[in-house]
C-alpha cells in the first residue's frame, strides 16, 4: 500500500512541527491517556494500513505504532501544498474489533 501524498514531505513537515491537531484528536489524547509523543512517533515510523483517498479536504491515513508494548492507531491526513500534517484522532484498537495484528478487522 502505498502513500496517497509525499511521505519525505509529511515527514519533514512533521520534524518541522507543521502539525494541526484538531480538537477531536486532542480530546481522545487526554480521555485515552496517549501523549502527543506517542502519537508522533507512530506518525513517524508506523505502517501504513488503511488509506482514506475519499476524505476531505485531503485524503487521509490510518496507521499503526506501538507505544512500548501497547498498539496505536493514528489517524491523519496531510496537505501537500502548504506543508501541513492534520493529526484527526488516535486509538488504541480493541481486539474484539479488530485481529491480533491490529491491522484488519474481524469478520
Amino acid at each position: 500500500m502505498n502513500f496517497p501524498f509525499d511521505k519525505k514531505k509529511y515527514e519533514a513537515a512533521i520534524l518541522a512541527g507543521q502539525i494541526v491537531w484538531r480538537k477531536h484528536a486532542l480530546e481522545k489524547l487526554i480521555s485515552r491517556g496517549i501523549s502527543r509523543y506517542e502519537v508522533l512517533d507512530v506518525a513517524l515510523h508506523g505502517e501504513l494500513i488503511q488509506t482514506y483517498l475519499e476524505d476531505k479536504p485531503y485524503p487521509s491515513i490510518l496507521l499503526l505504532g506501538f507505544a512500548e508494548s501497547r498498539p496505536l492507531h493514528v489517524v491523519l491526513s496531510f496537505n501537500d501544498e502548504d506543508s501541513t500534517v492534520f493529526i484527526i484522532t488516535t486509538y488504541e484498537p480493541d481486539t474484539k474489533v479488530f485481529n491480533p495484528d491490529f491491522k484488519t478487522k474481524r469478520n
